[in-house]
This record gives C-alpha cells, structure tokens and sequence, in this order.
C-alpha cells in the first residue's frame, strides 16, 4: 500500500497506527523517512513484507528546499545552529555547485541517522554529544531538477539511489559554496513505482477500513517486478515450485521468449497464473534459483 507519510510521524508511527486501522500484526515499512518529512511510505503486509529490503534497493525521488548560509547539527533546519553565514553567491555558482553532484559521490552518513556504529545508531550518540568517524558511502545522484532558486532558499528535485541522504546532499553543495547550506523541507515523491500522487493518508485507510474498501488501495507484490520478465510452470514442475525448488528452463514458459543474461530476475507464476515467486537465472548452470517466495 502506497502511504502518504504526513509531518510529525516516524515511520515506525505509521506501521504502529496501520496495525491498529487493519487489524494486521505483520507489517513492514520500507525506508525510513524523517520525522518532518512526508511523502511515499510503501508498507507491506504479511508475507509481502519479504519485499521491504527490495523495496529499499528501489531508486527514489525527492522534492526538497534547501537554505544556503546555514549550518545545523542535524544538517536541516530542525537542528542546533552551528554557523551562520552571508550569502554572496550568484545563482549561476549555486546552479554550478548543485549539477557537480548529479553522477555518482561518497557520501558521509549524517550523525543523526539511525545507521549502526559498533551496534549503536548515531542519532543516539549524537544526542549525547558524541561523534564518531563515519565511513564514505557510494550513492548515485541520477539527476538535480531546480525548480525554483530565491536565494538563500533553493528547491529541487533529486532522483537518487539508496542510501542518499538529501541532508547531506544539501550540506555538501553548502560547503563546495563556502556557505553552508541545511535542508529546510523535504518531500518523498517516489519509491520505485509508487508515486505521491497515488499515496493515501493514515485517516484515508481508516475510512477505507471502515467501509470495507481497503483492498481497493492494495497492490499485489508481483507489481513491484514488472520490469522483470515473467514465466508460467508447466504442469510437471508445479510441484517443484509450490516447494520452493530450482527450476529448468525447460519447466517454464518465458513470455516474449525474453533472452535471459546471468543474475537477471524473473517473476514465476503457477499453472493458475497466480504469482509464486521471484527466480533468479544461472547462466553456467542453465537454471533459475529461488530469490523470493510467495507461497
């Protein structure tokens, strides 16, 4: 179900309330947004909840402002001011500096995140006071959209790969600009095929439960692996499937008679064309694996 995650609730909040409204214990979200944040909440249930680290792989977008001249603990503007600073930069040296980004960067986690050091999460240390080194991590900026520049403040849309924090993002240009820079809003638009425009709100569920209609907002998992190929089993590997076994190519019909490279995943489907699982194909031993199952 595509949730709109509204300001003020973490998304641990959003799980905890969904429980309430659908009377469903097993649910997961996937990505966490900040508390301030709203946007796109893909949440699964049951046994779509094996989905949820899939869904995190998953590129999203992001429409954020960001506000040059300012810098937080927090890197956004719910944060302890740590510097203040005039801006003197001409819109085409902000424009310069926000494009260098767009490729791929190292990016160093923010302290106030909830990534593990030593089995602590650093928004933890940070609030004693603490701070440790932190690792550079890949991220993969697709593309930088400004929309609007009205100096100090500057909104953009960002398509980015996991593990992108747009604080940071924002934080970084700051500091390539000599200025400072800190987020001062954020909005989630996308999660992979989920977008904003199709999200629902908490109290939106809660009408849609007590009317019954629900299941006219919830998708089924195979949605998520559209952009895979698909194959139906033949009636003498149904077996084979329904106990989560590999499969030879010979087992199943591949629509489009798709060619298939090594590593590429593949959505299995049974005899009665409902969706079973998630195979991955084996080049140097002609077979696809089970990656996820949905017996």
């Amino acid at each position: 179900m595509n949730i709109y995650k509204e300001a003020g609730f973490t998304s641990h909040d959003v799980v905890a309330k969904l429980r309430g409204i659908v009377k469903q214990k097993k649910i997961g979200h996937t990505g966490t947004l900040d508390p301030d944040a709203v946007g796109v909440l893909p949440v699964c249930f049951g046994s779509a909840t094996k989905l949820c680290d899939m869904m995190t792989d998953k590129t999203k977008e992001y429409e954020a402002i960001m506000r040059l001249g300012v810098k937080t603990d927090t890197q956004d503007l719910s944060g302890r001011v740590l510097e203040e600073c005039k801006v003197c930069v001409s819109k085409e040296a902000v424009e310069a500096a926000i494009m260098h980004f767009v490729g791929g960067y190292e990016q160093i986690p923010p302290m106030y995140s909830a990534l593990k050091v030593n089995g602590k999460k650093l928004y933890e240390l940070a609030r004693q006071g603490r701070e440790v080194e932190r690792q550079p991590r890949h991220v993969d900026i697709l593309s930088i959209n400004i929309l609007e520049m009205n100096l100090p403040d500057v909104r953009f849309v960002v398509s980015c790969s996991k593990g992108t924090y747009i604080r940071t993002l924002c934080a970084d240009i700051g500091d390539k600009l000599a200025c400072g820079a800190a987020m001062a809003a954020l909005k989630r638009t996308r999660v992979g095929s989920f977008k904003i425009e199709d999200a629902i709100t908490l109290s939106k569920v809660q009408e849609l439960a007590a009317s019954g209609q629900c299941e006219d907002y919830v998708v089924a998992p195979d949605y998520i692996f559209m952009e895979y190929a698909g194959a139906v089993v033949k009636p003498e590997a149904e077996n084979a499937l329904a106990n989560g076994n590999k499969l030879r190519l010979n087992q199943v019909e591949i629509k489009d008679n798709v060619y298939l490279k090594d590593g590429d995943l593949i959505r299995i489907y049974n005899g009665r064309k409902v969706f079973k699982a998630v195979y991955c194909f084996v080049k140097k031993e002609n077979i696809l694996k089970p990656y996820k199952m949905f017996l």
